[in-house]
């Protein structure tokens, strides 16, 4: 008996595809928070994070990296320490593209 593997697929556009990387990185809380406290202050080391978030400073880099991946957040080198701050041009475009969901 021959069978056929069927496999389905997205068909989504570049867009579509940007939105729901963004949308996945924020599907933790550890992530939302950190967005938040950088909404709130900006320009900020990954040591002021790590001091309002219950997580190891490994942990929290990881999370720090799903952000950046996604576009949401920017990182710039000062000395040993990496400034991050939100993304404004990418923010934008993410309320623009959710605001279209509904």
């Amino acid at each position: 008996m021959e069978t056929t593997e069927t496999f389905k697929s997205y068909d989504l556009t570049v867009d579509e595809q940007r939105l729901t990387r963004m949308m996945k990185a924020l599907g933790h809380p550890a992530r939302m928070q950190i967005v938040r406290y950088l909404s709130e202050n900006p320009q900020c080391i990954t040591g002021d994070i790590v001091e309002v978030l219950p997580l190891a400073q490994a942990t929290v880099s990881q999370h720090l990296k799903v952000l950046r991946d996604a576009g949401l957040i920017c990182g710039t080198l000062e000395g040993p320490a990496t400034c991050y701050c939100l993304c404004e041009e990418s923010v934008a475009w993410f309320k623009a593209q959710a605001g279209m969901l509904f």
